[in-house]
């Protein structure tokens, strides 16, 4: 294992400060906007870095490896960022010049939007918006209403959109209370009677994207299913270089026997071994499937159907790894102020998410 280099240490430093302050501290959060990664996803012409998806996954697995809440907020507000693709020039150009821009937000549909007119009026309750302590904006789905009606589809299944709010538009709930990803400050916002123009609602759909780039024709369950798989994948990563280290750290006083050291360095051979060997598979996948977005204008289903199951499949694998090492770092992995625990704590957290549990 090799030693801790000084940008590690810095990291291990700020992770710790984050953790403390419940959100990313600021000289995270200059950094961030220095190097554009909230606006991974959005044009360069306004102010972003106008990523692939190759691109912005393997940004976004370094960033989780450096801390999970860092990857973790970075992920999901740069994921709120691509909605850009799907908003009115009016509200585009407005919202997204600004290069301190950070879209939290939610995918539970936690509101009402009643059509008033040309605007509607909002109510509702919504949960896990990460990084919203130092949001700009949030982004919110609505069940439509037209003048206190419910809108129907076609096929008489309730019409939902996604809002855009500003932050002083919203109230924000403190209640995330959980072991991990605490630097996430994945909170709860809510809004009351909020008076909003027509413009303020969008579709997420490739088929009514707003802006030619490919990255908006990328299907978003599978977008959303890559980019969370990342992020587990680089805190499993972080995770699994701690455990060796606090290994040979006890093995300096305990002094393991040969038999015992060479079962450890097989285990950690062969988990390894599975590791890279699923991270190439899924890189491999995603490249894949981007040549063919930029060939043929569309991703088969086939093809899409793949990257659903490698995403699952990679987020398994850490799982199975993860378990498989952690016993070896002792009760160091159970003291609440050490790195190691940190780590243990944040893979513990997001690897509950619902979009990745099952197999698909």
């Amino acid at each position: 294992m090799p030693p801790m280099n000084d940008t590690d240490a810095l990291n291990a430093v700020m992770a710790k400060k984050a953790e403390e302050l419940g959100c990313l501290p600021p000289e995270w959060l200059e950094q961030i906007y220095t190097e554009k990664w909230f606006k991974l996803f959005v044009p360069e012409n306004l102010g972003g870095l106008g990523c692939s998806l190759p691109e912005a996954l393997r940004i976004e697995e370094k960033l989780a490896y450096a801390d999970g809440s860092l990857g973790w907020t970075v992920t999901l507000c740069a994921g709120a960022g691509w909605f850009v693709g799907f908003m009115e020039d009016s509200l585009r150009n407005t919202i997204f010049t600004d290069p301190k821009l950070c879209l939290a937000g939610s995918g539970f549909v936690g509101g009402k939007a009643d059509r008033v007119g040309d605007r509607y009026l909002i109510n509702g309750h919504w949960v896990y918006a990460s990084g919203a302590l130092h949001a700009s904006h949030f982004t919110a789905n609505c069940a439509l209403y037209d003048n206190g009606n419910p809108v129907h589809d076609a096929k008489g299944n309730p019409v939902v959109k996604a809002f855009i709010l500003d932050k002083n538009e919203v109230k924000i709930l403190d209640g995330w209370n959980y072991m991990g990803m605490i630097a996430t400050g994945s909170h709860a916002f809510e809004v009351e009677h909020l008076d909003v123009p027509l413009n303020r609602c969008f579709d997420i759909d490739p088929a009514k994207a707003q802006l030619p780039d490919l990255v908006y024709q990328y299907p978003f369950l599978q977008f959303a299913e890559a980019t969370l798989a990342v992020n587990i994948l680089g805190i499993s990563r972080h995770l699994q270089e701690l455990v060796v280290a606090a290994f040979w750290k006890r093995d300096a006083y305990r002094q393991y026997s040969e038999r015992q050291q060479k079962y450890f360095r097989q285990i950690v051979d062969k988990q390894k071994a599975k590791m890279e060997s699923i991270k190439l598979t899924f890189y491999d996948a995603i490249k894949n499937s981007w040549n063919e977005l930029e060939t043929k204008k569309a991703i088969s289903p086939t093809t899409l159907k793949k990257i659903s199951q490698i995403s699952h499949k990679l987020t398994r694998t850490c799982r199975e790894t993860n378990a498989k090492l952690y016993p070896f770092a002792g009760l160091e992995a159970a003291k609440i102020e050490t790195e190691l625990n940190r780590v243990w704590r944040d893979f513990s957290t997001v690897s509950q998410h619902a979009l990745l549990i099952f197999p698909f």
